[in-house]
């Protein structure tokens, strides 16, 4: 649980005026908080990955990102995102291919080319180290060798946000939709869309038709390869399967395993 002390040397040290309750997460501590009378949230991280993530939003300048306002090596000041709108409700109320397009335009923004690249980005590759070594299955061999097949010839190699979904992308009024949280990759950008496929929730992930039409919605919005896309999506879901087996949060992988086996019959369909 959050305290005032968590916050209060940041407070301090940039005149911010708290202005809601702490939320706390499984990386970090967050406070709504005002700052010059203009609403911001404090981020205190509690893991590194989490630090060097805020090195990236720093990096991206405001620019498909929200702005930074402050920052040390632990904490982050963040612009607030006020606007009414909800990509998780969207996509969960008949406005899906809106939510989709939505992404894949923040997305682009983060793949921009920027003067300097970003310092310690995490090759894709170590990311998908644990998939390797995943509980035996056809599905886990089938994502497996999927992510092999594109690590290997990796195309339009970009820095990744490496978390992209729709809770991961917010309303900030008048400056739109911008992302935040991301996990500082590097690798191929196709990889920033696959998780949407296992997003907003798992009932809508599985829902009858829903992966094939966004497929279609998205390689069109964002210029993806259709079947490169589908086994992204593939690889990711074993990946995170293997994840939440590894975090013992058991109840959610049979639904993200059923999106790598509809992204298995759309690819067989081909």
């Amino acid at each position: 649980m959050a305290t005032a002390t968590d916050f209060a040397p940041y407070v301090r040290r940039w005149a911010l005026v708290p202005d809601g309750d702490p939320i706390v997460t499984h990386s970090s501590r967050l406070l709504p908080v005002l700052h010059a009378g203009a609403p911001a949230m404090l981020k205190v991280a509690t893991e590194a990955e989490e630090r060097w993530g805020a090195g990236l939003m720093i990096w991206w300048g405001g620019r498909g990102a929200a702005r930074v306002l402050a920052h040390d090596d632990r904490a982050i000041l963040l612009e607030r995102a006020t606007g009414r709108h909800s990509l998780v409700h969207m996509a969960k109320n008949g406005a899906d291919d809106e939510a989709s397009r939505i992404i894949c335009k923040v997305v682009g923004a983060l793949h921009e080319a920027r003067a300097m690249p970003p310092l310690d980005l995490i090759p894709l590759e170590q990311r998908f180290q644990a998939l390797e070594a995943a509980l035996e299955g056809e599905i886990f061999a089938r994502s497996a060798v999927a992510a092999r097949a594109l690590l290997a010839n990796p195309r339009d190699v970009v820095t990744l946000h490496g978390d992209i979904h729709h809770a991961n992308i917010l309303d900030f009024g008048e400056r739109g939709w911008l992302a935040i949280a991301p996990k500082r990759l590097k690798g191929e950008r196709g990889f920033d869309y696959a998780n949407l496929f296992c997003n907003p929730d798992h009932t809508v992930a599985t829902a009858r038709g829903r992966l094939a039409r966004q497929v279609e919605v998205v390689a069109r919005a964002a210029q993806l390869e259709r079947g490169r896309l589908l086994h992204w999506i593939l690889a990711w879901a074993g990946l995170s399967a293997t994840w939440l087996i590894e975090d013992g949060e058991d109840e959610h992988v049979a639904p993200t395993l059923e999106v790598a086996n509809i992204a298995v019959a759309e690819i067989d369909k081909s």
